[in-house]
């Protein structure tokens, strides 16, 4: 069973349980961000949206929810957790993952389908993939900037821990592409764990080609393997 975290102001708390359940297959629900027994739950989506507004700055109050302290302790227990767009918001602010999202440099909303060169299938969420594939996915945010001091950089860059960058459809990773300014053009981050993956382009509206596209599907079938559970 996934759990699919449902803050206020989620939006794309039902594009993954739909997701999960008819293009995925595996069952799902929704988890009220009160709850704080996760029992049962073999892995956790944080999806997309406005939690609480995006009030003070994108996750910095749903880092406070009564279910974040039971994230925590089952992302420390190895607990398979994706982060989608606000859910990687809300990760690095509850210290998940390291480093913060700033506001597009073009200071712009951004709705458009993107695409990511993978650099890391040796996470929990990316196994379904072969290295240095390049997927096309939607974004939809408006503070999608990734940003970490210069330390935090070189130890994501030297353990391998930048899962994805934004490129063009041939992989080659140029300004153009990287339209909301994230440094070395991160687009995904993993722990150290390589159980917890945050990213900002939204695989779960990618799982079907009736929706535009299926290049999210891989990744969200990819935790089936940690949880052997067939695809």
């Amino acid at each position: 069973m996934i759990g699919v975290i449902s803050f206020p102001g989620s939006n794309g708390d039902h594009d993954a349980l739909y997701s999960l359940q008819d293009d995925v297959g595996v069952s799902a629900r929704l988890v009220d961000y009160r709850e704080t027994d996760l029992g049962g739950l073999d892995a956790l989506v944080l999806p997309g949206g406005f939690a609480y507004g995006d009030a003070l700055r994108c996750g910095a109050i749903a880092r406070f929810s009564p279910v974040m302290n039971s994230i925590r302790d089952f992302a420390q227990r190895g607990g398979p957790v994706l982060g989608i767009c606000n859910g990687f918001q809300v990760l690095t602010e509850a210290h998940l993952l390291p480093g913060a999202l700033l506001r597009n440099q073009t200071l712009q909303f951004h709705s458009f389908w993107t695409h990511i060169k993978l650099e890391q299938t040796n996470t929990l969420w990316t196994e379904g993939y072969v290295s240095n594939q390049v997927l096309r996915l939607p974004v939809a945010h408006g503070e999608g900037g990734y940003f970490a001091d210069q330390k935090t950089l070189e130890q994501l860059e030297g353990e391998g821990r930048v899962v994805a960058r934004y490129c063009n459809a041939a992989g080659d990773t140029i300004d153009e592409e990287n339209r909301n300014g994230s440094l070395h053009a991160i687009a995904a981050i993993t722990n150290d764990r390589r159980n917890v993956v945050g990213l900002m382009p939204h695989p779960e509206r990618a799982t079907n080609q009736l929706v535009g596209g299926d290049d999210g599907l891989a990744m969200m079938q990819s935790v089936l393997q940690f949880l052997n559970v067939p695809a």
